[in-house]
Formats: structure tokens, C-alpha cells, sequence
């Protein structure tokens, strides 16, 4: 979604969207033979609606899912551009994820949800893979619920 499509407005995503996030994005995983995956579904104001880690997931995945999601709404930008932004602005990421407590993951795999008017909902951030297998997983499961996805830059 382009910036100058985003309304100012700000909605919560439901448990019913969150968990069809998740539960899609798991099942892309498997389809795909990924590694075991954690996925976790933000609102917009941070807080946890949704979550799953498939078995042998390791052990920060929950932790790096949340952060990737939670940078995401904290900055205004899908993890994938914090991480392009970390590659020239690396100072910047760094105060920022000092900030942030640690919770921020500048890679991608964190990606805001809108909904059809440009409404922010909120975010999903997934961890377990590779960052690029990651944001594909949430993408397919944004896009189950019929919902935007902004991953921060052209994808």
C-alpha cells in the first residue's frame, strides 16, 4: 500500500482475522517444507491478539516474532524497510531498537495490516525461517483475511 493511499485512522483487528492470519501463514510454511515457525498478530496499539510457535521452534522465536510486528507499528513501516534503513542509517536502528527495549527486529518478516479502506489494524511479525520466507508466510495469511499488507518497500 502506498503511503498516500493510508488513512490517518487507526482500527483493531479482530481475534477472528488474527487467528485466519496465523493458521495461513502456518500452513504456507508447511507447504513450502520451512522450518517451524512462530507467528504472532499484533493490534494496533501493541498488544498480543493472536499467537502460535510450531513445535521445535527455537527458543526466542516468539520473542523475535513479537519484535518484528511491534517495530513494525512502533516505526510506521514494515520491518522490511527498518532493515534497509539499518543498512544506511545504522546508528539510527540501533538507538531506536535501544529504545525500543530490544523490541525491534529490523529484518523482514514484521508487516503491517490495513484493512480495504487503508485503515491501520495492526501487525504480524513471524520468525523461523528466512527473513524473506517469513514476510512470505505473512503476506499469504494477511492476504486470507482479504486485508492489505504494507512489508515497507516494493515487494
Amino acid at each position: 500500500m502506498k503511503a498516500d493511499k493510508m488513512k490517518t485512522g487507526r482500527g483493531f483487528i479482530t481475534l477472528e482475522q488474527a487467528s485466519v492470519i496465523v493458521d495461513a501463514a502456518l500452513a504456507h510454511g508447511r507447504t513450502r517444507s520451512l522450518p517451524p515457525l512462530t507467528v504472532a498478530v499484533l493490534d494496533v496499539a501493541g498488544r498480543l491478539v493472536a499467537f502460535k510457535r510450531e513445535d521445535n521452534s527455537s527458543l526466542l522465536r516468539p520473542e523475535i516474532a513479537q519484535a518484528k510486528a511491534w517495530g513494525a507499528l512502533a516505526m510506521g513501516s514494515g520491518s522490511r524497510a527498518l532493515g534497509e534503513r539499518a543498512k544506511t542509517h545504522p546508528e539510527f536502528i540501533s538507538a531506536i531498537t535501544a529504545l525500543a527495549g530490544g523490541n525491534l527486529i529490523p529484518v523482514a518478516g514484521g508487516v503491517l495490516i490495513y484493512d480495504q479502506t487503508g485503515i491501520l489494524l495492526g501487525a504480524v511479525g513471524i520468525s523461523g525461517a528466512l527473513p524473506d520466507q517469513d514476510e512470505d508466510c505473512a503476506l499469504k495469511g494477511i492476504a486470507q483475511c482479504d486485508l492489505v499488507a504494507e512489508v515497507g518497500s516494493s515487494h
